[in-house]
């Protein structure tokens, strides 16, 4: 009789809103699964070394961002932190910068990282493969380096993405060009969208494409505006 209740006490004409359709992952669990658990040396050796792009050309990278003291970044998927100190530094003691990760030894190694060079202007955060943990409204700026192909739920994130950022807000992501003939066998087999894939979804999730501020050879930079709320 409930069931009875409920529809009768129904507006005549009233649409019912079907509920959105689940996202599948669209990487494999175990492309992730190791980061869990990292060992942090192990990938700072990986991560923070000579012959990785996002390491040899970080400072243009940070420069290109335009940040200034007092804005707030997010640094998703922060690894080692080594943007996040660098945005640390940028912000100044009157801005903040999220470093976000979902590895549970990541962020203590960022927090230990950031207390021994007396950063008090850092905080992480451990988040899920589906959403930031931002608080809404929150940061100026996201930025992901060779993180975007390591979501697997990219529409789930980028909606995360999107509430965090202000009105008017910055997406930048820094990722693998996916290019048949010129990338590496094992980036077409770990990367799943190239570069004018993410930029569509990237848009379909209510973002405008700015530009590419800084030509990279193995890598893309892209930067996108938040639209409307």
């Amino acid at each position: 009789w409930w069931l009875a209740l409920i529809v009768f006490a129904m507006p005549a004409g009233a649409a019912v809103e079907s509920p959105r359709p689940a996202e599948r992952p669209v990487v494999p669990p175990s492309m992730n699964a190791h980061y869990l658990d990292a060992d942090v040396q192990q990938w700072r050796s990986i991560f923070e070394s000579s012959g990785r792009e996002v390491f040899d050309r970080r400072f243009q990278v940070v420069s290109a961002l335009d940040l200034r003291p007092g804005m707030r970044v997010a640094d998703v998927g922060a690894g080692t932190g080594l943007y996040s100190m660098l945005f640390a530094r940028a912000v100044g003691s009157s801005g903040k910068v999220y470093a976000v990760d979902i590895s549970p030894s990541f962020i203590a190694s960022i927090e230990a990282r950031a207390a021994e060079f007396r950063v008090n202007n850092l905080v992480g955060i451990v988040n899920s493969e589906r959403s930031t943990e931002l608080p809404p409204g929150s940061v100026d700026l996201v930025f992901l380096a060779d993180t975007y192909h390591h979501f697997a739920y990219p529409r789930s994130m980028l909606r995360s993405i999107h509430t965090a950022l202000v009105p008017g807000g910055v997406l930048a992501i820094v990722d693998f060009r996916r290019q048949p003939g010129f990338s590496s066998p094992w980036v077409m087999g770990h990367v799943r969208a190239s570069r004018d894939e993410v930029i569509e979804e990237v848009q379909a999730a209510g973002f405008a494409y700015l530009d590419e501020p800084v030509k990279l050879r193995t890598n893309y930079f892209l930067r996108f505006r938040k639209l409307g709320e």
